[in-house]
């Protein structure tokens, strides 16, 4: 699977976890050069609180458009630290 954003892949993976619609990568499968940390933060009720990324592809951002848990709920273990994404980003085979 690969995360497209601006015409640029951001990231990409063979192991990504599918939850609720959303394919989660793994954080070694993520172009670093590409995100920058958010301060924003949400909860979800069952996998925890999630952090974000703002991505910068060519000189554009994309702010908090990416998200993932550094630390989850039991029952989310699978997922944490794996990198999701929305607002345009596409996901691909």
């Amino acid at each position: 699977m690969k995360a497209i954003w601006n015409n640029q892949v951001i990231a990409e993976s063979d192991n990504t976890i599918v939850i609720e619609g959303n394919h989660y990568f793994p954080p070694d499968s993520i172009k670093e050069e590409f995100f920058t940390e958010s301060t924003t933060h949400t909860t979800c009720p069952w996998k925890g609180v999630a952090s974000y990324y703002s991505l910068n592809v060519a000189g554009q951002e994309n702010s908090d458009a990416a998200w993932y848990y550094p630390e989850t709920s039991e029952l989310a273990k699978s997922i944490k630290g794996y990198v999701a994404f929305w607002k345009g980003v596409a996901i691909e085979e």
